[in-house]
């Protein structure tokens, strides 16, 4: 079977180790997962709608998601064609780049930020050009000034992932100023309910006002559906029109469209989330500061930690004491950790391992 060398030299993505496989290389039993960014705790509000949908799961879901994109039409009081669900807010960035990139077009990214929009861009023979961070964040100005007549798309993850950090409506409004029409601009805000909102981007004021603008957000994160697959993006009508030819039908499952019409409703869950996060997010940074380990403050839940160390040995231990993290040298950033704000006792549980491994234990 022929295959083309450009798709052998592909990196595959490597997701945080599932529990189930770190019970059965490691034999353990109490296993706590703190490196996919998932919160700590399963929606139940869901549950009742969710199985009676299960009596359907003969039948294929609806095709253009009718109700969750009328209940995402009501929220952002946008035209139905400005939608595009995706089976996560990943499909959606694969979709973009499906759409509007051909071989040697070039797309901006931030590095490193989310690892998926240098990949995807491979994968569609675009060539990604690096934008480094300045002081943990995107530099917009630094953005501004390299593009190029092949540029096509400027990706920027608000807040960031790995490094939690998050732009402000006044520096993105600079930074739209600055670029062309023609240049696609990617939001991709799927941490967006995490971050206090006094001084958060408006993205849908620059949608109004610019039209090259899509920005994506998620039901994985906050609302706890990550295990169902579920995100959508919000861009002009022809963009919109554009973006939903491209994508396959039937992609976000009938469960998935359940849960999340579920999920926008119930406002109460997602407060609890938020305030847990925060609570627990201020115990870890309360604990990395008596460890005297630096970390980066987060507008998210989860926290980049510079151990300034060898980060793989320190992953390996917690590893196997049953304490998953993310160790981000395959990301640029040597000796650094990124840890989920879990629950409490995963918290304490990662917290004493850090210890342990300080005193030698």
């Amino acid at each position: 079977m022929l295959i083309d060398e450009h798709l052998r030299q592909l990196k595959a993505y490597q997701p945080g180790k599932p529990i189930e496989e770190v019970r059965r290389t490691l034999g353990l039993k109490k296993i706590y997962k703190l490196a996919s960014n998932e919160i700590p705790f399963a929606p139940q509000h869901i549950k009742k709608l969710v199985l009676e949908e299960l009596k359907k799961i003969n039948l294929y879901p609806e095709a253009d998601c009718f109700y969750l994109r009328k209940a995402l039409q009501k929220k952002f009081k946008v035209k139905p064609e400005q939608i595009v669900l995706g089976n996560g807010s990943d499909e959606i960035i694969g979709l973009t780049l499906k759409a509007f990139v051909k071989e040697n077009d070039e797309v901006i990214v931030g590095y490193p930020t989310f690892l998926i929009y240098e990949m995807q861009a491979k994968v569609f023979r675009a060539r990604a050009k690096r934008i480094p961070l300045k002081n943990y964040r995107y530099d917009l100005d630094t953005i501004a000034k390299n593009i190029s007549k092949d540029t096509k798309i400027i990706f920027i993850a608000n807040p960031d992932n790995p490094t939690g950090t998050y732009l402000t409506h006044q520096e993105m409004e600079s930074f739209f100023n600055k670029i062309p029409q023609d240049i696609l601009v990617y939001l991709d805000e799927a941490y967006y309910e995490f971050v206090p909102k006094g001084d958060f981007p408006r993205s849908l004021s620059f949608l109004k006002k610019r039209g090259n603008v899509i920005f994506s957000r998620t039901f994985s994160k906050a609302y706890g559906l990550a295990g169902l697959r579920v995100g959508y993006g919000v861009t002009t009508s022809e963009i919109g029109e554009i973006l939903n030819k491209v994508r396959e039908p039937f992609n976000v499952n009938r469960l998935a469209q359940v849960a999340a019409c579920v999920s926008l409703e119930n406002k109460s869950f997602l407060k609890e989330v938020i305030s847990y996060i925060n609570k627990e997010k201020d115990y870890l940074y309360q604990q990395l500061h008596r460890l005297g380990i630096s970390f980066i403050k987060s507008a998210t839940n989860f926290i980049l930690i510079d151990f300034k160390r060898d980060s793989k040995k320190l992953y390996h231990y917690l590893l196997k004491r049953g304490v998953i993290v993310r160790e981000l040298s395959s990301w640029g950033l040597e000796g650094f950790l990124r840890v989920t704000v879990g629950e409490h006792k995963a918290n304490q549980t990662f917290i004493q391992g850090i210890e342990n491994y300080l005193r030698g234990k």
